[in-house]
C-alpha cells in the first residue's frame, strides 16, 4: 500500500507557498501583540524588551520569511535547478517558526538557545540558495546569499547583546537589517517592475539603465553606510537627497501612466514612492526637521509593508497559473495598507497631539489588509496549480 509523504502537499511544492502563507499569518498575529502591548493590556515574558520586539520580528520575522519565500522560487527560475520542497521546505519553515515562539520561553528556556535557534535560520536560508547558484554556475546571483549573509551579520549584533558579548550592537544591528533589507528590495526592483509592467501591459517595451541601477543601489547603501557610522548633518542630509531623487529617476524611467488601471502595479510602485519619501525623511531628520522614527516607518510600513504585499500577491498568481488580475479584496487591502503609511508617517506630521491614534488607526489598516491577503491567498498557496504544472 502506497503511502503519502505528510509534506507531500501543495502548501510545500514550492518556497513562496509555505513562506507567503507564514508571512501573511505572522503579519496579522505579530501586530494583534504588538498593538496589546502598546496598549498595556499585554504584558508577557519575553527574550527581547518589547519595542526590541517589534522591530526584530517585522523585520527578520515576517519580511525574512517574504524574501525567503521569493529567493526560493526565484533561484529555480533562474537556474532551473531545484530548491528546497517537501520535507526540506518544512524543516526550513519549522526553524523560522521556533526562531518566533522561543523568545517567549525566556526563563524557561537557556537565552543562548534562543538566539542560536532565531540566528539559524538565515545561514541556513543563505546555505539552501546557494546551491542551486552554484550547480548552474550561475554566480551572478550569489549577491543574495551575501545579502542573507549581511542580514545574519545585523541579527548576530542584536543577539549578541542580549547575550551580553557585546555592549549596545542591537541597535546597530537593525540598522544593518534595515539598511540590507532595503538593498535587497532595490536589486529585486530592477529585476522584477521592467518585466512585470512590460507583462501587465500590452505593447509596452521599457527599456533599461543599468548605469542608472547602479547609481540607484549604490547612492541607497552610501546614506545606509553613512547612518551606521553615525554621521549626521549636512552630508548626510546631501546623500539622502541624491538617492532620493536618483530612486525616483529610475522609477520614473519604468512609469507607464496606464499602471493605474493594474492594481498588481501600481502597489509596486506605490511601495518604491514609499522608499523615495524615506530617504527624502532621512535628509529632514539630519536637521531634527521631522523624526527618525518616520523616516523609519517610511521605509518599512511604506516601502517593505507595501512591496511585499504586492510581490507576494503578483508571484503567487504567476506560480500558481492563474490570470495575473488582483481581486477587488486584494485592491481594496493594497489602498489598505498604504493608508497604514499615510496613518503612521504623514499625518503625525500635521497633527503631532493625535500620534497615538494615528498609531491605532494603522494597527487597524494593516490588520484589515493582511486579513484580506490570507482570506484570498490561502486556498490558493494551499491548491494545486490550476495549470496542472508542478510547483
Amino acid at each position: 500500500m502506497k503511502t503519502q509523504k505528510i509534506f507531500d502537499t501543495p502548501l510545500f511544492n514550492l518556497g513562496f507557498r509555505a513562506f507567503f502563507a507564514l508571512a501573511g499569518f505572522s503579519a496579522l498575529l505579530l501586530i494583534l501583540l504588538w498593538n496589546a502591548m502598546f496598549k498595556g493590556s499585554l504584558s508577557v515574558s519575553n527574550y527581547f524588551a518589547p519595542n526590541e520586539w517589534h522591530a526584530h520580528e517585522m523585520l527578520l520575522g515576517y519580511s525574512v520569511a517574504v524574501m525567503a519565500g521569493f529567493l526560493l522560487t526565484a533561484v529555480k527560475n533562474w537556474t532551473g535547478q531545484p530548491t528546497a520542497t517537501g520535507d526540506k521546505l518544512a524543516g526550513l519553515c519549522l526553524l523560522w517558526l521556533y526562531g518566533r515562539i522561543l523568545p517567549f520561553y525566556a526563563g524557561l528556556l537557556p537565552d543562548s538557545l534562543i538566539a542560536l535557534v532565531d540566528f539559524a535560520f538565515l545561514p541556513v536560508l543563505a546555505y539552501q540558495v546557494s546551491q542551486p547558484i552554484i550547480k548552474a554556475k550561475n554566480y551572478r546571483n550569489l549577491i543574495f546569499v551575501g545579502i542573507l549573509s549581511l542580514l545574519a551579520v545585523g541579527n548576530g549584533l542584536i543577539h549578541a547583546e542580549k547575550l551580553g558579548l557585546m555592549i549596545s550592537s542591537a541597535a546597530t544591528g537593525l540598522q544593518l537589517v534595515i539598511a540590507t533589507i532595503i538593498v535587497l528590495i532595490l536589486v529585486i526592483a530592477g529585476r522584477v517592475f521592467p518585466f512585470f509592467t512590460e507583462r501587465g501591459l500590452t505593447g509596452v517595451l521599457i527599456i533599461k539603465k543599468p548605469w542608472l541601477d547602479n547609481a540607484a543601489i549604490g547612492s541607497a547603501a552610501f546614506v545606509f553606510a553613512l547612518q551606521l557610522f553615525h554621521v549626521s548633518g549636512t552630508l548626510l542630509a546631501l546623500a539622502a537627497v541624491a538617492a532620493g531623487v536618483i530612486n525616483a529617476a529610475r522609477l520614473a524611467c519604468w512609469y507607464v501612466a496606464k499602471i493605474w488601471y493594474v492594481p498588481l502595479l501600481w502597489v509596486l510602485y506605490l511601495g518604491y514612492g514609499w522608499l523615495i519619501l524615506g530617504f527624502l525623511f532621512i535628509a529632514l531628520s539630519a536637521y531634527s526637521i521631522v523624526s527618525t522614527t518616520l523616516a523609519l516607518h517610511a521605509f518599512t510600513i511604506g516601502g517593505i509593508g507595501i512591496l511585499t504585499l504586492g510581490m507576494m500577491a503578483r508571484v503567487s498568481l504567476g506560480h500558481t497559473g492563474r490570470v495575473l488580475k488582483a481581486s477587488n479584496a486584494i485592491a481594496l487591502a493594497f489602498l489598505l495598507v498604504n493608508f497604514a503609511a499615510v496613518f503612521r508617517v504623514l499625518l503625525p506630521i500635521a497633527l503631532p497631539a493625535w500620534t497615538n491614534g494615528f498609531i491605532y488607526l494603522t494597527s487597524l489598516s494593516w490588520l484589515a489588509a493582511f486579513a484580506l491577503f490570507v482570506f484570498v491567498y490561502a486556498p490558493i498557496l494551499t491548491s494545486a496549480r490550476v495549470d496542472g504544472q508542478e510547483g
